[in-house]
């Protein structure tokens, strides 16, 4: 929809960071009173992490089967966080590994307790802070390449 629309990628690629700050403090908040909705919310916020440095870092190949298909899968998920993980260590695909268990074993199955949401919490959020944080560099790298051109 976003090349549709003609939509510039960084401002795509900053939406889904939005959401997953959202989501992030949305579940971080429902931890003790509801860990299978915080599992899912923490799960989402990893998700939307995820689409953004696929965007961010023009994963060409996923976004061109993310938009062939019209919606993101598993496949592409995992393509994207395997991608991802090369440029950035294998702490994210760590990281990934948590929020999937949160959707699975914390949401899907509501299995887990706050204590075992609270730890993958975390992870989640190292996800969210990494991922802001990649995201205003290159853009402050941009943006000064610009000024002195």
């Amino acid at each position: 929809m976003a090349k549709s629309l003609n939509l510039d990628p960084e401002v795509v690629a900053r939406s889904h960071l939005e959401l997953a700050l959202k989501y992030l403090e949305e579940g971080k908040s429902l931890v003790d009173k509801d860990p299978v909705q915080a599992s899912e919310k923490l799960y989402k916020a990893a998700e939307e992490v995820v689409k953004a440095l696929a965007v961010h870092l023009n994963l060409s190949d996923v976004l061109e089967a993310v938009e062939k298909r019209g919606r993101w899968t598993v496949t592409e998920l995992d393509r994207a966080v395997r991608r991802i993980s090369q440029r950035t260590g294998k702490w994210f695909m760590s990281s990934w590994d948590a929020a999937w268990a949160l959707h699975v074993w914390g949401f899907h199955e509501a299995k887990l307790d706050p204590e075992s949401v609270k730890e993958r919490s975390a992870e989640v959020e190292r996800m969210v802070m990494e991922t802001q944080r990649i995201v205003a560099e290159e853009r402050k790298e941009k943006s000064q390449a610009e000024t002195t051109s």
